[in-house]
């Protein structure tokens, strides 16, 4: 009945709801909002009687009491959100070794059944839109989409989860071990109370790197630049030694390459114009997206400059990161430079960039990460993640077993649990060195891991983590299949230098960011993708117009918002402890 009922009231909602999208940026607009790019969400209207409050009061009021030695007396049932990925020749999501090794552990440990529910990871916001709607989304669902929760919990369609984690720390250590308060409470909203999401954790905070071809910097007898101008030229030596660097291909040759989300492919560059001495509170209010930042202009204007030097891939605007057009690029050894992922080179063992590039050029070709940017301070200043900010983990209404399924993310925040997930069974996904480090080795069937150390199914845990410090250092070295360990020593060294971790700004919920990140999200994209192919002459207008077209559309409301409740919360302070 509570499905039915739910499924009617959100189906007449869905025409807001599918506003929400979402990316992997993972920011939000909750309680513990870090004040750095904008997030998703939708227009609804809040509903105090949507009893939403009463099913967490319900859900708090399940009594630990019903265990015994940690089982239930009668098996349970539970649904447990898991991204597909979509890899070619990889596992079934819903059905492999890892998937056995959770059901077998729950069942035996929780008298609880697993079964998994996927949904494609690239358009996950939309999915589980659907699925909240129709009132069939899983027991435990997750996105890093903050806005999609908010716009369901105001629908009375997500449980406060405050009371059930209350009531239930004794019996979910390894949750409160691994989590902590800091992420397990990192939503909860300073004047209300309700709690309608647990963060994941990051281990692993390492967030951008710069590349480039060393191979390429070899061929041109070049060092690695360590500025936005040596950086600029060697990109121009790219550019016009193309015959010598790529022979018949020359025609392929891409310096630098980004894509339409042009603030996530320029993100060292543009972080190089923050001002060193910013405030807390100056990053929360202006830094809703980076857009609104002081520098971001500036450092547009670069990479306006270089795509008129035809430095740059000229079809960037017609691609986002959902295609392979680019990495196929990268892979076939067209490209000189990119902003990325700290180690998206190195991912995805013999099907990565870097197993193929050294297939199809040599052994010495290689992408490595290079600091190039410095900001006026001197230092390479790179934003992190931290620790919180990560998969956001709900529980829908319509879950009927909220304390088996809190249990099964203490279950899945287990050390040894964790560490089996990550790196599975030695001599079939990793081997272990004379000094202990483990490596990762190509797997087969059902023993291939869809994503890097399994995080699909570690949920409240993404990084590799082996609750070692040394042990887990020495093994990232070795974690990617196919790839040499000074790589990926190097490509963490530099991802960390001079790295910004944020701080948590809890200040409650921004209402005017209801319904507007994907609006003002596309706004964006679009925005910088004409700003970057403007002629030079018509750079400021284009930036201008299209700027206060974004202000315009509701961005403004939000700055103000924020600075309406920063100093709510924070009186005059401008830097948090």
């Amino acid at each position: 009945m509570k499905k039915k009922f739910l499924s009617v009231l959100m189906a007449a909602c869905m025409v807001c709801s599918l506003a929400a999208c979402g990316n992997d940026s993972g920011q939000q607009s909750s309680a513990g909002n870090t004040g750095s790019e904008g997030s998703s969400s939708s227009v609804v209207e809040n509903s105090e009687a949507s009893g939403a409050e009463n099913s967490g009061a319900e859900a708090g009021g399940e009594a630990s009491g019903e265990l015994v030695d940690g089982r239930f007396a009668e098996t349970r049932h539970i649904s447990v959100e898991v991204y597909d990925r979509g890899n070619d020749g990889g596992s079934d999501p819903t059905n492999n070794k890892y998937t056995e090794y959770i059901k077998k552990g729950m069942l035996e440990d929780h008298n609880v059944e697993v079964e998994f529910v996927k949904v494609p990871r690239w358009t996950e916001v939309e999915q589980i839109n659907n699925l909240l709607a129709a009132g069939d989304a899983p027991d435990i669902c997750l996105t890093y989409d903050y806005a999609t929760i908010q716009i369901y919990a105001d629908m009375g369609g997500v449980i406060d989860l405050a009371p059930l984690v209350d009531a239930n720390v004794d019996i979910t250590p390894n949750l409160w071990n691994w989590l902590e308060d800091a992420n397990i409470n990192y939503d909860r909203n300073p004047k209300t109370g309700t709690l309608w999401a647990i963060e994941g954790k990051r281990a692993d905070i390492k967030r951008i790197n710069t590349f480039v071809r060393r191979d390429w910097l070899e061929a041109l007898n070049m060092e690695a630049p360590t500025t936005a101008q040596e950086f600029e030229d060697m990109l121009v030596a790219f550019k016009e030694n193309a015959s010598t660097l790529l022979g018949a291909d020359a025609d392929k040759m891409v310096p630098f390459s980004i894509t339409t989300d042009v603030t996530w492919r320029a993100a060292n560059i543009i972080d190089s114009y923050r001002d060193p001495a910013i405030t807390d509170k100056e990053q929360y209010v202006n830094g809703y997206h980076v857009i609104a930042r002081d520098g971001t202009k500036e450092a547009i204007r670069l990479v306006n400059k270089w795509y008129n030097m035809g430095l740059i891939w000229k079809d960037f605007a017609l691609y986002d990161t959902s295609g392979t057009e680019e990495t196929d690029m990268m892979k076939s050894g067209y490209v000189g430079a990119f902003i990325h992922n700290w180690d998206l080179p190195y991912r995805d063992g013999e099907d990565g960039i870097q197993a193929n590039l050294q297939r199809l050029v040599g052994e010495n070709a290689a992408y490595v990460a290079i600091d190039c940017f410095p900001d006026t301070a001197g230092k390479y200043s790179k934003s992190s993640y931290s620790t919180a900010g990560d998969r956001k983990l709900f529980f829908p209404t319509t879950n009927d077993e909220p304390l088996a399924s809190l249990l099964y993310l203490d279950w899945i925040s287990d050390p040894e649990h964790i560490k089996y997930l990550q790196i599975g069974d030695e001599g079939v996904t990793h081997e272990v060195f004379e000094d202990g480090a483990i490596g990762i080795i190509p797997a087969t069937g059902d023993a291939i891991m869809n994503s890097g150390q399994n995080i699909d199914y570690t949920i409240t845990c993404n990084g590799l983590n082996m609750f070692d410090d040394e042990l887990t250092a020495k093994s990232a070295a070795h974690n990617y299949a196919a790839v040499a360990p000074e790589l990926i020593i190097t490509a963490s060294e530099m991802a960390m230098h001079d790295a910004l971790i944020p701080k948590a700004v809890q200040v409650g919920e921004i209402s005017s960011e209801s319904g507007m990140g994907s609006i003002l999200g596309d706004k964006v994209k679009v925005m910088l993708s004409n700003c970057v192919m403007a002629p030079e002459a018509d750079f400021d207008k284009t930036w201008d117009d299209a700027y206060t077209d974004w202000l315009n559309s509701g961005a403004q409301a939000i700055i103000d918002e924020r600075l309406q409740k920063w100093e709510e919360t924070y009186g005059d302070a401008e830097m948090l402890p």
